[in-house]
């Protein structure tokens, strides 16, 4: 395989790669279900029996049915959810079961076109159903407050102040028998990190056990202007020091059920740019748990282990919960693992140095599409030597292609002559023909990670550069840039020595155009760096190519 092949063989193989990474993170999800179809949000979730050292608080997986759906409960006029603000979103926390029924990101528009609107990560009703549920489990149902119990808060809103860095909201339930539970959550500015906390009294007469569960409750995401070109990751996740980062697709949901004990781990329910998770205590061995409701609701969960608590006594169960963005510099600080969440793959370990770059490029240039053009430089400037050596190989398989052609003439379809000739000339003027190719190949792995820098990066989303290029997450609306990215990709191919095969060189010249239309629909900030890459690449191969034909000429005349 000569240079000519191994180049468009790399350069399609990153091209196939990316558009199959994309199929298989939306490969297995269920078609989303029409509105009128959805019901509701009745929940069996799982909670087997404790351990064997104190009283079983559960016996079956579905020990759990709810009597009234979160949807009918966010929608009865006797039940108006408490309202919550602050200076980085507003939360409707639903008095059944104290759920977080919705959350809108005050910093984050749902679409470009509307910058007021803020996102909605967090809804109660279908389509995008996804809340965060609580409760308490007991030997005695009636003892304790499931998500389906109603609370009672004080006040229907609760407002951060300006001069105000925390904001407290708390509901209350009081059983028949006076055992109370407190729902307790702790906001600060600027933090997408909500305290919780479920204090248990115990005013019977006897011990009473209990332990606390927390779960992610979703259905699958529904997105008309998603790219049906380009796929993120939706569903669970979940993280534990053994095996780190784990995805759980709502297609192994349906397979079968998760059932792990964990410590210092989370779970997360996540989808492009945003996540929730519950995060437990560090040291605390607790369940995670997963399941499938009717209407295509899935389910990620935890479950702590049983406590005694006496007559009298008071036991707080704690936790954190997380609802933003996948913001990189602030996931690491709040869990162990959470960074994780900006899921780049397999190419991680360069992803993570690309984007920590660029975002410092960022900081001095103050624009993302300028900060991909000098990042591309400064990558550019870390390959130069490698393209160097690529694009002098190229320059000297030019000077050979006269010599090529009378050999191609001379033993016509002797395949096996002709490529003994063109191996014999190779090694008489010290050429490797592969010597263009290594360096392509070594690059490759970094425009696939910098491709999922731009895809994954909460950053990018929704930012401007210049002109008619408002938005770098998104396809260039007039298809500009890919056609100046696929010229600039076929006066790059015409400085390449042409193919000696006839149908090879037509091959050849037709990759500007596939180019073109796979790019069509990347994200413009991605279709920028490559074409910038080419117009670097072609002032640097010129170069390199006028100064061998200098030196070639000169040899000339010595002779």
């Amino acid at each position: 395989m000569d240079n000519q092949r191994l180049i468009l063989f790399f350069a399609l193989a990153a091209v196939v790669f990316l558009l199959y990474s994309a199929w298989m993170e939306d490969y297995g999800r269920p078609v989303q279900p029409q509105v009128a179809q959805e019901r509701g949000l009745t929940v069996d979730a799982p909670f087997p029996s404790a351990a064997p050292d104190v009283p079983q608080v559960a016996t079956t997986p579905d020990a759990i049915t709810a009597g009234m759906s979160a949807v009918e409960a966010s929608t009865s006029p006797t039940e108006t959810p408490v309202r919550v603000e602050t200076d980085v979103f507003h939360i409707e926390i639903s008095p059944r079961g104290g759920t977080l029924s919705a959350a809108w990101l005050l910093d984050y528009a749902t679409v470009a076109e509307h910058p007021d609107e803020p996102f909605q990560l967090l809804k109660p009703v279908p389509p995008n159903m996804f809340i965060a549920q609580s409760g308490l489990l007991g030997e005695d149902p009636a003892l304790l407050p499931t998500h389906e119990a109603i609370f009672e808060a004080s006040q229907s809103l609760y407002r951060l102040g300006p001069d105000e860095n925390t904001l407290d909201v708390e509901l209350l339930w009081v059983s028949d028998t006076g055992v109370e539970v407190r729902k307790r959550y702790s906001f600060e500015r600027g933090s997408y990190v909500v305290r919780t906390s479920q204090s248990v009294t115990n005013t019977t007469d006897a011990p009473l056990v209990a332990r606390q569960y927390n779960q992610l409750q979703r259905t699958d995401l529904y997105d008309p202007n998603e790219s049906r070109f380009i796929h993120t990751f939706t569903g669970a996740v979940y993280y534990s020091p053994e095996d780190k980062y784990k995805k759980v697709s709502f297609d192994d949901m349906r397979k079968g059920k998760l059932d792990r004990s964990v410590a210092d781990g989370w779970i997360a329910m996540m989808q492009h740019y945003f996540l929730a998770a519950w995060i437990p205590p560090a040291g605390v061995l607790e369940t995670f748990y997963t399941n499938v409701l009717a209407d295509s609701r899935y389910i990620i969960g935890k479950y702590s282990p049983a406590v005694s608590i006496a007559p009298g006594a008071t036991h707080v169960f704690e936790n954190e919960f997380f609802v933003g963005p996948k913001l990189q510099d602030k996931l690491a600080s709040v869990a162990p693992g959470l960074e994780l969440a900006v899921d780049y793959g397999w190419l991680t370990v360069i992803a993570q140095p690309i984007f920590w770059l660029l975002s410092k490029i960022y900081w001095v240039v103050g624009n993302w599409g300028w900060s991909i053009i000098f990042l591309t430089i400064l990558i550019k400037l870390a390959f130069y030597k490698l393209s160097e050596t690529s694009y002098k190989s190229m320059a000297n398989m030019r000077q050979l292609t006269p010599r090529l052609q009378a050999l191609k003439d001379r033993y016509g379809d002797d395949k096996q002559r002709l490529n003994q000739a063109m191996m014999e000339m190779y090694k008489t003027e010290k050429i490797n023909p592969l010597g263009g190719c290594l360096p392509i190949l070594i690059q490759i792995p970094v425009f696939i990670a910098l491709y999922w820098v731009l895809l994954e990066s909460v950053e990018m989303r929704y930012a401007p550069f210049i002109l008619w290029l408002d938005n770098l997450s998104a396809p260039d609306p007039y298809f500009i840039l890919p056609l100046i990215m696929g010229v600039s990709m076929f006066v790059q191919m015409k400085l390449n020595p042409p193919p000696p095969d006839p149908m090879q060189a037509k091959i050849m010249m037709a990759l500007p155009f596939v180019f073109t239309v796979f790019f069509a629909f990347f994200p413009s900030g991605l279709v920028l760096y490559w074409t910038v890459n080419n117009l670097l690449s072609i002032a640097q191969q010129w170069h390199i190519t006028r100064t061998i034909e200098k030196q070639a000429a000169a040899a000339k005349r010595k002779k």
